[in-house]
């Protein structure tokens, strides 16, 4: 079958891999998003899955939206048998869902319907889901509304960062992507609607939203950490000084105020709303990341000083 992969970013590089490796697929074209600065010297630089992609010598376009009429023009001439996304990150206009005659196939980090949207995996994390998976579906107009071909389960685990957990189920869901890629060539395969029952919704999460709120109880905190452990990454401040936060470690300590450092030797912890937990790991602005008692240690921080 010829295929046209959509896909930017890390999580999306297994499965275009896994189609490359292929032998029953060939992968003649490949859309991502346009490259962008990165790193602190803001270098420009291109998609994970870009890369890849010119490695192999496949064809690669980076349009700013997909209905630019060189774009259409582009697929049109790569004239697909279907079209597979992985984090795409950019919507497909209604006028090409149907130009591959399989249409689109998304391969989604979730058990649609739970978790449509740009954020599943740290959706699950922070609602502190047990079990999470992936799912490959039809694109359609709605937001992840489309039928769905096929499903894997993930276990979440209770020290899951939201890099952790996407890191398995783009590993694993590459399998299912290319599995149901085949049972769709077979003509074994038939989308099944969603129900209408059990729809929850991912927003991406923005920087903002990252902000740890040191009020809410500890294993909240430590959800809302994971989740956004490695991107956006979760953040609190120290005075004005901004903090990047690694992921904590729930204790049974006795309480202290909400923020409220208690410092150590050897240890940081810090007051929630129920118990303290213990910090991993603190990025002061422009250093790398280190130990939260090293950090409390340069600092010259001492117990009762709080975080915002």
């Amino acid at each position: 079958m010829r295929v046209v992969f959509a896909g930017t970013p890390e999580p999306a590089v297994a499965s275009l891999r896994r189609l490359l490796d292929s032998p029953d697929h060939e992968v003649v074209g490949v859309i991502t998003r346009p490259d962008a600065e990165s790193g602190r010297g803001r270098k420009v630089v291109r998609s994970p899955v870009g890369t890849l992609a010119d490695e192999a010598g496949i064809e690669v376009i980076t349009p700013r939206r997909l209905s630019e009429p060189e774009a259409v023009a582009t697929l049109t001439g790569w004239a697909p048998d279907c079209c597979a996304v992985v984090a795409y990150g950019a919507l497909v206009p209604k006028a090409l869902l149907d130009l591959p005659r399989h249409g689109w196939i998304n391969l989604h980090f979730s058990l649609l319907p739970a978790w449509r949207g740009a954020a599943p995996v740290q959706a699950a994390i922070a609602a502190g889901d047990e079990i999470t998976g992936a799912s490959t579906f039809q694109i359609e107009v709605g937001l992840d509304t489309g039928p769905v071909f096929g499903t894997l389960t993930e276990r979440i685990r209770p020290t899951d960062t939201s890099g952790d957990l996407l890191e398995r189920l783009a590993e694993h869901g590459s399998h299912l992507l290319i599995s149901t890629l085949d049972g769709i060539e077979r003509g074994e395969l038939v989308g099944v609607p969603q129900p209408p029952d059990g729809v929850s919704l991912a927003p991406k999460v923005d920087v903002a939203d990252a902000r740890v709120r040191w009020d809410r109880p500890a294993h909240i905190v430590d959800r809302q950490i994971r989740s956004a452990t490695p991107a956006p990454g979760s953040w609190t401040e120290l005075g004005e000084v901004r903090l990047k936060i690694g992921p904590v470690t729930m204790t049974d300590d006795e309480p202290l105020p909400a923020g409220a450092l208690a410092v150590s030797k050897k240890s940081v912890l810090v007051g929630t709303g129920t118990a303290p937990v213990r910090l991993s790991t603190v990025q002061p602005p422009g250093k790398k990341p280190m130990g939260a008692a090293d950090w409390a240690r340069g600092a010259h921080l001492e117990s009762g000083a709080v975080l915002s």
